[in-house]
């Protein structure tokens, strides 16, 4: 076989399997793509310079982000995370549940995705602590109606995604079983195919009248998020400000997937690590800040690093979904398209469901031990809030991750510019 970098083993088996079959390759899970990403930062201590250290153990550090906080009932995270979107249909319903469970162990938000709610979620994020759910207002508006919104501590629309930007969600027929069909409104056994954009909506006014429609079939109560995935990322967050949004939520090009043709996972889109710089210049730009709109980053987040990596870099609060199912059990076969997960997570089949209080207990883990690493890094910064960490806090450790933020690089302290 070749060793020719271009034409690798996997790419000889993708082109074989293409003229084998005339499709082109669906997969889940997400890219493989190497991009700059936020291994390529480290944190910098506190000593002698700048503020000193906090000591974790006998000091609190502050972890919680309010999401419209002049709202009656704003969004309230005890940590800075939240459960991103994974719709009933990509995922089982115990694993939906089990999110909700985790979530609610924490004191967080979990988000239905397109898919609708499912009766279990909701009862989940008060049976098992102080858990709020995000519902999607998604292109397909599968399981939309006026309950469904008021049943919600905040809404999402949905415009875009980060493992496939500019195309809309397909579930695949194998997984609309005769519940997913109820909850969804569509018919049993057919691929869900949502469509890539609202198509009652052409721009600014009608994405600001779509904001006015949800505040007020929810009475002005709580909070609306628009996400967006990763393509114009200064325009289409300006846009997102400007219409009315109480939050911001972007996610990158690392971002998963139920399924998603390759060819769009791997190469269309933005890397999370180029998402910062351009948003931050449009909400410097709207007065987003002064406004008291945050700002959400997905896509890749799997730890307390990256979590304070993201916050320093200028996000409020981030959301994790591949992780969370990871927590839960999955170990990233790749086969989420299929129906048939070996773990119990990606299925609708009722033999291999997991167990719900089982595997939300592990996502409980995975979200607390997250935040105590939030803590740690953020009191040897010399901070007892997570509010406080800025750039300053950070430096890069390549060319590209230092021409990509604006951070300093390592042996130079300064920016590079390429």
């Amino acid at each position: 076989m070749t060793r020719n970098p271009v034409w690798t083993k996997d790419m000889v088996r993708e082109i074989q399997r293409k003229a084998e079959t005339g499709a082109y390759v669906v997969r889940g899970f997400g890219s493989n793509i190497p991009y700059p990403s936020l291994d390529e930062i480290l944190i910098v201590p506190a000593q002698l310079h700048g503020p000193p250290a906090v000591d974790k153990y006998r000091e609190e550090v502050r972890t919680q982000v309010v999401i419209g906080p002049d709202l009656p009932r704003p969004l309230v995270l005890e940590a800075p995370v939240h459960i991103a979107a994974m719709s009933f249909g990509a995922i089982g319903p115990n694993g939906k549940t089990a999110l909700a469970y985790g979530a609610a162990r924490m004191g967080i938000a979990t988000n239905t995705g397109e898919g609708g709610m499912l009766p279990s979620e909701k009862e989940a994020c008060r049976r098992y602590g102080d858990g709020k759910i995000i519902v999607q207002w998604s292109t397909g508006r599968f399981g939309v109606s006026a309950d469904y919104l008021r049943a919600a501590d905040a809404v999402e629309i949905k415009l875009g995604q980060g493992a496939k930007p500019g195309m809309g969600g397909h579930l695949m027929a194998e997984k609309v079983t005769e519940e997913v069909a109820r909850i969804r409104g569509i018919p049993l056994g057919t691929d869900a195919l949502s469509p890539c954009r609202h198509l009652d909506m052409d721009g600014l006014h009608d994405l600001a009248n779509h904001v006015k429609l949800i505040r007020e079939v929810t009475d002005y109560q709580v909070p609306v998020l628009i996400k967006l995935g990763p393509a114009d990322v200064y325009e289409d967050v300006k846009q997102a400000v400007e219409a009315g949004a109480d939050a911001v939520v972007i996610d990158g090009g690392e971002g998963g997937t139920g399924a998603s043709p390759e060819v769009a996972s791997d190469h269309a889109g933005v890397p999370t690590l180029g998402l910062f710089r351009p948003a931050l210049r449009a909400f410097e730009d709207t007065r987003a800040r002064e406004r008291g709109i945050k700002l959400i980053i997905l896509g890749g987040i799997r730890h307390g690093a990256d979590v304070v990596k993201a916050l320093a870099l200028g996000a409020d609060a981030v959301g994790v979904a591949t992780g969370a199912m990871i927590a839960m059990g999955c170990t990233a076969c790749e086969l989420c398209h299929t129906g048939t997960c070996p773990k119990g997570i990606a299925t609708q089949d009722p033999a291999r469901q997991v167990d719900v209080e089982e595997a939300g207990e592990r996502v409980y883990n995975y979200l607390k031990a997250m935040n105590e690493e939030i803590k740690i890094l953020t009191a040897l910064s010399g901070h007892n809030d997570i509010a406080a960490l800025g750039p300053d806090d950070l430096v890069a450790t390549t060319v590209r991750a230092s021409a990509v933020t604006g951070l300093k690089l390592i042996g130079l302290d300064r920016p590079v510019a390429l």
